[in-house]
């Protein structure tokens, strides 16, 4: 059996921007100092003219690409998740999200799989407090094919849209001919009966083979891979709701104000059912190896298995 290929979604940002870039010249990047990481220096070497480098200033760089924004070009302010959505957010919220400007937020290192960088860089408060802007925007792309169409439909996208990337590489999932990307819209990668799984970004891969071990056991699991949170597949949620009676969210995030809190508030409004979360649980993250700590926070393939299993 051949080796899966594996990218984290930070190079597929940085790949996307260079495309974006010889597509629209309007495509403006800025970066904070850390364009290595971010991978923005891809964008910076194809247009240096058009890279901006606002230096250790995530808000000084949103009230920049706010401005930008004004002028009719479509920026791309980028910077860790723990700056852009943490540090930055008053900037975010005020100068972008209440006067509806074009902004586009690339958000990468998000998450746990951050590894080594520990507490301080590990953001799992990001999508609840992206969620809260009104008329923000938030997708949370699970594999390189996914995370490249969402930058597309960003620029598409007229308005604020938040987007969250991750360091560690994650097995391609939707390299398929029939893949087709649309902002709102959830994805069922499998159908199942018994339970409904769905799940954002990282752990979208890991429900996969969680869902095949499920199948062992004769549990028939549905997994909907949700890109969009904001806004939300409200109809396919309660669709499966509906039909298995049972969720459970998968999330690299805390389990309070990100996917599984919105899933719950559809849930609880148009097709009552029993829903598990699983996520970061109220607490911060550690320094360590990425894949370890996937693991020690019950995000890998058998910690999932053996949550749904004892759920159902």
């Amino acid at each position: 059996m051949s080796e899966v290929k594996k990218i984290a979604t930070r190079e597929s940002y940085g790949n996307a921007l260079v495309e974006l870039g010889n597509k629209h010249e309007d495509v403006v990047v800025l970066d904070a100092d850390l364009a290595a990481a971010t991978k923005t220096g891809t964008f910076k070497k194809a247009f240096p003219e058009r890279h901006i480098d606002c230096g250790i200033a995530e808000c000084n760089m949103i009230g920049v690409a706010a401005g930008i924004a004004t002028t009719g070009k479509v920026p791309f302010a980028s910077s860790f998740a723990m700056f852009a959505a943490g540090r930055a957010f008053e900037q975010v919220r005020n100068s972008v999200g209440y006067p509806k400007l074009n902004v586009k937020i690339g958000a990468t290192h998000a998450g746990i799989s951050v590894g080594e960088d520990g507490a301080t860089h590990q953001c799992n408060e990001d999508i609840a407090l992206m969620r809260t802007i009104p008329g923000m925007v938030v997708i949370n792309p699970s594999d390189d094919v996914e995370a490249k169409a969402a930058v597309e439909a960003a620029y598409e996208h007229v308005g604020p849209v938040y987007l969250r990337f991750g360091r560690l590489a994650v097995p391609v999932i939707n390299d398929k001919p029939d893949y087709k990307f649309e902002l709102g819209k959830g994805v069922v990668l499998r159908e199942g009966k018994d339970v409904t799984i769905v799940a954002t970004g990282l752990p979208v891969s890991n429900c996969l083979e969680a869902a095949e071990k499920l199948a062992a056991d004769g549990i028939d699991a549905k997994v909907i891979n949700i890109h969009t949170i904001k806004p939300l597949d409200e109809e396919l949620i309660a669709e499966a709701a509906k039909e298995t009676g049972k969720i459970v969210t998968v999330e690299e995030h805390s389990v309070i104000g990100g996917l599984g809190s919105a899933v719950c508030d559809v849930v609880a409004e148009k097709a009552p059912a029993k829903v598990l979360k699983i996520g970061i649980n109220d607490t911060y993250g550690e320094s360590g190896p990425a894949v370890e700590l996937v693991k020690k926070y019950g995000l890998d393939a058998d910690s999932i298995y053996e949550k749904v299993k004892a759920f159902c």
